[in-house]
């Protein structure tokens, strides 16, 4: 690719900032260098011009496809036809172009020649091919262009209802104005959930993320809040809950506007954006940077001065303050990050000694005391980082099991219920203080979290605590003032909900930064939102979903969250194994994979997005668990008899449950509420896999480090292969297609538009209960 015409990033001076666009120039870059770079020899064998006029050939008529598709969408968006207009035009002459240089048939062939070079004049090939991938990318980047207006457009409809809802005085306004709302929100959340996986950009994405992430709390919290200030207008907690959840929504539309169209942040206060717009320098980064620094030495004594290097590390241990300086760091930590701190002084006043002696020597390289100085200065920052790091995820962890049984919430809401005023003064004193120690928690672990799109993410966080703890005091207050009001409560609940999420997110952020920090990054599946033929109309068509009652919908939520901590487990018992490519190990791992996807199902998240996805992935996991079961009964036939029955018994309960999950899958039913049913049976189905899993897995550990030394054939995941029974194989080349989540959706409709939607499972949710608004 480096030695294509337009160079390594295909662009030809234009930027490209999505995938969909970068994945569709690289195969016509692939051939057009094929075309460049072709063996210039004097002569050519039949063969050999055959193939490239056959790819002159391909290349055209791949041109001609594309641009027919460009002329399609320019009918479609009169602002753009001219542009598109010339760029096709340009395309397709520049395709035309080359399939005539590459033509045969035109060459000349004297008789003294056996054969001439396939195309003569060179340097019209590679000025057609500069024209070809520039106009084809001007294509694709202004095809671009109109998912980014259908953003706008979209976004533009949410504000003018969000206006209307928030003047509504009567609850049938407030109906009416919803449903449409709710309708337009959706739309929303399919376009910027496209978007947002098409970004090239990562810290682009993360920032997406987390404006989208406000907007599905924020969709929830608007509907109880509104219900809660229409039931009681008197009420001044419940107005001012009310107005700081229309604030904030409005700030994270305008954060994803800020995304997509690559303008500058507006200035204001309350909103995830202003947060993230202007990022301190994390401990990270900066000791990261130290280090470049010093290292840099190496290659040249004279890239910087000591004066440079000296402030930048008093910069960096200033910003320890945050650690050294907070009421929750422990007294022992505090005085080990002080000495850390003293050394990494030291071991650089040290480096700069022997730095400017080798340069009053007139030294051009490191002499070996500037050596030992660098590595003893890195050695010292480098363990001050490991410390920082241990200290923040101790005490995010500490935190998490604090708030694991949330006590304060419970006993907010017992007090409001109560009407018991005293009561929520107290315990919202209780969360206030949580709350200041998981913003603080949150910006340590910013400080250590490796890669600048979890920073973001940290930031998200730490602001996400930030508002919804004085919201969540301020809807017990009104419930308090009113606990005979079943709105009243059920916007406690809702606010309450969005505190426990954040920290169910927060225990995912803790894990990915750990994975950083140990060199474990997860693939990531890339997503287009391109206009595609056939599919260039703007106006987007949502799918039907079927909407769950409030009793389904907390069924499903609370089986979503046993599900997910069963993965957890699974995950940790597998990091304890030193080879994870044992095979009862690794088919563990895909078991618990498979079912932390079924878990994002219950969320509205993944790429589970219809029923028919969720069954098909019950199929797939049920598969799995029958072949651990295979390398289980390998593993058990050698060991001894108490063991080997413990393993063989807990197979069998594996067997029988991998079993009852496949049966279940399978089964066809009819209908919303057997469809409904036979989804919380899948995910039950898939716990009792899970469990057995989670028990086997420690079980399995012990006996194989206990017989390792005596049989060695344990310790060979090859010789377990040789050994294991018939069983049946998973399709390798199974996807899942990316549409609605929690629909059921026709089982012929899986390849439709890839959507990620945000809130679409709680929205169907209050929709459905906005019909008993009046009883409330």
């Amino acid at each position: 690719m480096a030695s294509s015409p337009c160079g390594s990033n295909f662009d030809c001076g234009l930027e490209i900032k999505t995938r969909s666009v970068e994945q569709t120039l690289i195969p016509l870059v692939s051939q057009i260098t094929t075309l460049i770079n072709h063996k210039d020899k004097p002569k050519k064998s039949e063969r050999t011009l055959r193939a490239i006029q056959r790819v002159g050939q391909a290349v055209s008529a791949a041109v001609g496809r594309f641009v027919a598709v460009g002329e399609a969408i320019a009918v479609e968006n009169e602002e753009l036809k001219e542009e598109m207009g010339l760029a096709c035009f340009e395309a397709r002459r520049a395709g035309n172009t080359i399939a005539q240089l590459t033509d045969v048939s035109t060459l000349e062939q004297p008789e003294s020649d056996a054969r001439s070079t396939v195309f003569s004049d060179r340097t019209a090939m590679v000025k057609a091919a500069r024209m070809l991938l520039s106009s084809v990318t001007k294509v694709l980047v202004l095809a671009d262009r109109i998912v980014i207006k259908q953003i706008i457009t979209s976004r533009n409809k949410v504000l003018v209802t969000l206006d209307q809802l928030e003047r509504v005085s009567t609850f049938q306004e407030f109906v009416q104005i919803f449903s449409q709302f709710g309708n337009e929100m959706v739309e929303f959340a399919h376009l910027t959930g496209d978007r947002q996986n098409d970004l090239k950009d990562e810290k682009k994405k993360a920032r997406m993320a987390a404006a989208r992430a406000v907007l599905e709390k924020c969709t929830m919290m608007l509907l109880t809040a509104s219900k809660t200030c229409l039931r009681h207008p008197d009420c001044e907690s419940a107005r001012m809950n009310k107005d700081a959840v229309f604030q904030r929504m409005r700030y994270a539309l305008e954060q994803v506007i800020e995304i997509v169209t690559d303008s500058r942040p507006g200035a204001g206060a309350g909103g995830a954006g202003d947060a993230q717009s202007v990022m301190p320098i994390s401990l990270y980064t900066g000791i990261k940077n130290f280090k470049g620094k010093v290292e840099g030495l190496r290659e040249s004594l004279y890239h910087v001065s000591a004066e440079s290097l000296s402030a930048q590390l008093e910069a960096l241990l200033e910003q320890m303050e945050d650690f050294t300086d907070s009421p929750y760091t422990h007294h022992d930590q505090r005085q080990t990050l002080l000495q850390m701190c003293t050394l990494a002084r030291q071991e650089t006043h040290t480096l700069i000694a022997a730095w400017t002696e080798a340069q009053s020597a007139k030294e051009m390289e490191a002499t070996e005391e500037v050596e030992l100085a660098i590595l003893k200065a890195c050695q010292s920052v480098g363990e001050l980082r490991k410390e920082l790091h241990k200290i923040a995820v101790g005490r995010a962890s500490e935190q998490l099991k604090q708030q694991s049984e949330h006590l304060a919430l419970s006993a907010l809401k017992a007090g409001g219920g109560e009407g018991n005023l005293e009561a929520v003064a107290q315990y919202a004193r209780t969360l206030a203080e949580q709350k200041e120690q998981l913003v603080e928690t949150c910006r340590l672990l910013c400080h250590v979290s490796g890669t600048e799109p979890l920073e973001i993410t940290c930031i998200h966080a730490e602001e996400t605590f930030h508002v919804i703890g004085p919201q969540i005091i301020s809807a017990a207050q009104t419930l308090a003032l009113h606990p005979s009001s079943k709105i009243a409560k059920e916007n406690l609940d809702v606010f309450c909900e969005a505190w426990e999420s954040q920290l169910c997110d927060m225990a995912v952020l803790l894990r990915e930064i750990n994975d950083v920090f140990e060199g474990r990054r997860g693939d990531k599946k890339a997503y287009l939102s391109l206009p595609r033929p056939g599919k260039h109309s703007a106006n987007l068509k949502t799918a039907k979903a079927a909407k769950l009652d409030s009793e389904e919908q907390t069924t499903l939520a609370k089986l979503g969250l046993e599900l997910r901590l069963l993965t957890s487990d699974v995950d940790s018992e597998v990091e304890r194994w030193e080879d994870q490519e044992y095979d009862v190990c690794r088919h563990s791992q895909t078991i618990s994979s498979m079912a932390y996807s079924m878990y994002l199902f219950t969320r509205g998240e993944g790429l589970l997005k219809t029923t028919l996805d969720l069954f098909h992935q019950a199929e797939m996991l049920s598969e799995q668990g029958f072949q651990l079961c295979s390398h289980l009964h390998s593993f058990a036939t050698q060991l001894a008899d108490e063991d080997k029955a413990l393993v063989l018994s807990e197979t069998e309960k594996l067997a029988a449950c991998s079993q009852q999950l496949q049966m279940g899958a399978k089964t066809p039913v009819q209908g919303k509420s057997a469809t409904f049913l036979k989804v919380e049976q899948s995910i039950q189905n898939t716990k009792g896999v899970m469990t057995v899993v989670v028990f086997l897995l420690p079980v399995c550990h012990k006996l194989l480090k206990k017989h390792t030394s005596g049989r060695s054939s344990l310790s060979s995941p090859q010789e377990w292969r040789e050994k294991q029974l018939p069983i049946t194989p998973v399709r390798e080349d199974t996807v899942v297609a990316p549409v609605m989540p929690a629909q059921t959706q026709s089982q012929t409709q899986v390849n439709g538009k890839s959507s990620n939607g945000f809130g679409v499972k709680s929205l169907e949710q209050h929709m459905a209960n906005l019909t008993f608004l009046e009883s409330k």
